[in-house]
């Protein structure tokens, strides 16, 4: 399979490293166009190539690791998603006072609002809680594997992610949709600064 990454910074090149390392084909995008990703797709191997976002979009799973200021920009004018599985992996760049008041005032979840910008896509919130050097460098410890909170409102599409998390190493943690478990996940809420291991 091909994975999409929107992204070529830091996280996008820890998923691009485990994913390729486990099989799998990625393509990788960024605003600047794919003339301007030479480097990073040589260094990360042959099974990696730069696309333009409209290419990586219609990978079966796509994969969002831009900033947050920046998805409106990234998803603007894409093709339909047709029920492709788009995974959010990222966080608000809110204060802490607008995080607080985001969790805890019943509105929307981060990743509604993200849902919003890619109708008809299965959405799967994921990775969101792990720094990019986790990712890259350490799936599995000695006691066992990283957790990886999942959340979506499509079983079916947390269940085929699901199987991508276990592949690379992790083990994934189903919260539920994501109006309570993108709760609990996102950027200040009670799992979204955790580090767990499950035994």
């Amino acid at each position: 399979m091909t994975i999409g990454i929107i992204g070529a910074g830091k996280m996008a090149r820890a998923f691009a490293r485990q994913l390729v390392s486990t099989g799998y084909k990625v393509m990788m995008c960024n605003s600047r166009g794919p003339h301007s990703l030479n480097s990073i797709v040589t260094a990360l191997g042959a099974n990696v190539q730069a696309a333009t976002t409209e290419e990586v979009a219609r990978a079966k799973i796509v994969i969002l690791a831009v900033h947050w200021n920046q998805l409106p920009q990234a998803l603007s004018n894409l093709p339909p998603w047709e029920g492709r599985i788009v995974v959010d992996a990222t966080n608000p760049n809110f204060s802490l006072e607008d995080v607080n008041n985001f969790v805890y005032t019943g509105e929307k979840t981060s990743s509604e609002l993200v849902a919003e910008l890619v109708p008809g896509a299965r959405l799967v919130k994921a990775f969101n809680t792990l720094c990019y050097k986790v990712l890259e460098k350490y799936p599995e410890h000695e006691h066992g594997k990283r957790v990886v909170f999942i959340s979506g409102n499509d079983r079916y599409a947390k269940r085929e992610f699901s199987e991508v998390v276990k592949r690379i190493g992790f083990a994934p943690v189903d919260l539920g949709n994501l109006a309570n478990g993108g709760r609990m996940q996102q950027f200040g809420g009670p799992l979204g600064s955790l580090n767990l291991l499950h035994l």
